[in-house]
């Protein structure tokens, strides 16, 4: 749900006006004591009920935490100079004494009174408080133990480790929050490599916006959670490979000898450290949100096919909204006539998603005019036909609730026709395409996110169909993919046709046909591209032009992170015969570079120029008499990272 591509790739969590919410005099009271007594609630600690209440901080929105890391704690420092001002911060805001907090670790919780602050280390000078109090997983943490144990840390404590106890004159209001700030970084936002990054940009640009977004997207349900899984895994998976990277070179650095030992150190140091970058680089991807969704979850769950019913027969499966002895009639004459269907068996279901969980191979499913409410998840293993009788407008399938998917296809040759289907609130695409072959025929498709995404080694044939109202694009085709498209409608998405490319991975070309489409009234490009950019590629512009796209970009996109991106803008051309040459031509071409490319690392915004000479046949089998009207920013574009 892309980016420049789709809203999706923009989601539009908790973020009003960037412009008038985030910069204006409003903010300058951030935190102020104007107002005698608490601005903040108060919420009760889990366990001991002898703990008095605390502040409760840990439920801020997504604005709270960006103008308090923007305009007063990090501001444009780079990410080596992150730690001295959140201790500048915190020396402006703490209260350097006089109130108690939890101290809180993962085998204890004990109450300590503060009485001072070591703001360059962040960390709280502390006591315990009389009486003791303290709750843990055994009964060793007595009194004389923890007492040891302040003594062996020189009694200061992590401030992230302290959860301060609520008071209602509002004294410490501003303690609490800068508290919650310190720690939500730490836990969230920082990563032990972030001082060994380039500080090309300044580091809330870089790092603490887009993990911020990335945040708050997961706890709004706006991220697959097959991607919030991937996520979570390359993380644990970089940070172990960082540190056994460091510990490395630590024992490279502190032996000074030449000898063999040390320059397998080195190899293996340098081996560690590629892996390091690569898991980095697949973060970052998932952390922009401009390619958040371009370089998406691609696994999903294991689908299992039946195979051939057990008895050898092969069943019928009838869908009836209201069953009529007119409509029993009309159905046996068209679908279910004796002559054509010698010893055929019916099934009669009141819910398509049931009908279609009892289908095995070779069988079909038709469902009867009325509007079908699902709650669920169409998993299609096995190679069925599942057909509305009627007009599409006449049977609907509509998707109750929010989910990651509404269909998902794996069968090796499963055809859809004659519907309509509606999505609302999902995360994921209407229909997805995971291997096998799906037709899609004669259907409508009313999206909420993605439309139809064809993933890699999987064929899609959508023919005479209308798909519009996808908060991305309408069509997405991975590479490896075949994908042909005769006759459809793709209108009002964010982008028509978007056909990706991957930074690391050596993927065979997409095999793609155009033929007779209408692509219109798209917010984006008719067709896009999203592929790795090639050095022949970038060329040298005049700096003033370069800065008027820039800014009216930027104008577009507003809060989005735009050094990882490249675009190139194709100008739309007046007959459709020459936009379908000109897409054949830039996306064959990109096609045939592709190899060269395998390895680039993400760089700054470009404008650049792709090269109409080169034409390959490897991409497209043919693009003929497709129109491209009325899109927003034409009919190609090419996103380069």
């Amino acid at each position: 749900m892309g980016f420049a591509l789709l809203p999706l790739l923009f989601p539009d969590l908790h973020r009003e006006d960037a412009q008038s919410d985030w910069s204006g005099d409003s903010l300058s009271d951030y935190g102020s004591r104007d107002k005698p007594g608490s601005t903040l609630s108060r919420t009760v600690p889990d366990g001991n009920v002898l703990f008095p209440d605390i502040f409760h901080t840990d439920h801020l929105l997504f604005y709270e935490r960006f103008r308090a890391y923007q305009d007063y704690i990090l501001a444009d420092c780079k990410a080596s100079e992150a730690k001295q001002f959140i201790a500048e911060y915190l020396e402006k805001v703490l209260e350097p004494s006089g109130w108690q907090a939890i101290w809180r670790t993962d085998v204890f919780e004990v109450l300590v009174a503060v009485v001072g602050v070591n703001c360059s280390a962040l960390k709280a000078v502390v006591q315990l408080t009389e009486p003791f109090l303290c709750e843990s997983q055994d009964s060793s943490f007595t009194l004389e133990c923890m007492q040891e144990l302040l003594e062996l840390k020189e009694h200061q404590i992590l401030l992230q480790e302290l959860w301060v106890v609520y008071d209602e004159s509002g004294e410490f209001d501003q303690t609490a929050l800068a508290i919650e700030h310190v720690r939500f970084f730490y836990r969230c936002i920082w990563r032990t490599w972030d001082e060994e990054e380039e500080d090309e940009l300044d580091y809330f640009v870089r790092c603490v916006e887009p993990r911020l977004r990335l945040h708050y997207d997961i706890l709004e349900h706006r991220v697959p959670s097959g991607l919030v899984h991937d996520y979570q895994n390359l993380l644990s998976r970089c940070e172990e490979l960082y540190e056994k990277f460091l510990n490395v070179r630590n024992s490279i650095s502190s032996n000074d000898s030449d000898s063999e030992t040390e320059n397998v150190s080195m190899v293996e140091g340098l081996k560690l450290y590629d892996k390091v970058e690569h898991l980095k680089q697949k973060l970052k991807l998932i952390e922009n949100p401009l390619l958040r969704y371009v370089f998406g979850h691609q696994n999903y769950s294991s689908l299992q096919a039946k195979g051939l019913r057990p008895s050898g027969t092969k069943v019928t499966h009838v869908v009836p909204w209201t069953m009529t002895a007119s409509l029993l009639q009309l159905l046996t004459r068209d679908k279910l006539s004796p002559e054509c269907c010698e010893g055929l068996e019916i099934q009669f279901h009141r819910d398509p998603l049931a009908a279609v969980s009892a289908c095995y191979e070779g069988e079909r499913v038709i469902i009867c005019p009325g509007h079908y409410v699902v709650d669920g998840v169409f998993c299609i293993a096995d190679s069925i036909e599942l057909e509305g009788y009627g007009l599409p407008d006449d049977v609907v399938i509509e998707k109750r609730g929010t989910g990651d998917n509404f269909f998902d296809c794996t069968g090796a040759n499963i055809k859809i026709s004659c519907l309509k289907l509606v999505q609302h609130d999902a995360v994921e695409g209407i229909l997805n395409v995971h291997h096998g072959k799906t037709t899609l025929e004669n259907c409508v498709l009313q999206c909420e996110t993605t439309g139809v995404t064809v993933r890699t080694s999987a064929e899609l044939l959508m023919k005479n169909s209308d798909l519009y109202g996808a908060k991305g694009a309408g069509v997405e085709i991975y590479p490896g993919s075949t994908c042909t498209l005769l006759h459809n409608g793709i209108h009002h998405c964010k982008e028509g046709i978007l056909v990706k490319n991957f930074l690391d991975e050596d993927y065979e070309a997409p095999k793609i046909t155009m033929v007779n489409n209408i692509i219109h009234n798209n917010e984006g490009y008719g067709v896009v591209l999203v592929r790795p950019a090639m050095p022949s590629e970038v060329k040298d512009i005049e700096e003033n032009e370069f800065q008027d796209f820039l800014m009216m970009w930027l104008e577009e996109q507003p809060g989005c992170v735009t050094d990882e991106l490249e675009l190139c803008k194709r100008a739309e051309t007046s007959e459709p015969s020459e936009r379908n040459d000109e897409i054949a031509n830039v996306l064959g071409a990109a096609s045939a570079k592709k190899s060269q490319t395998h390895k680039k690392r993400l760089s700054e915004l470009e404008f650049t120029e792709a090269d109409d000479n080169l034409m390959s046949q490897e991409m497209f089998i043919s693009v003929e008499g497709n129109q491209f009207k009325w899109n927003g920013k034409g009919s190609f574009g090419i996103f380069l990272f």
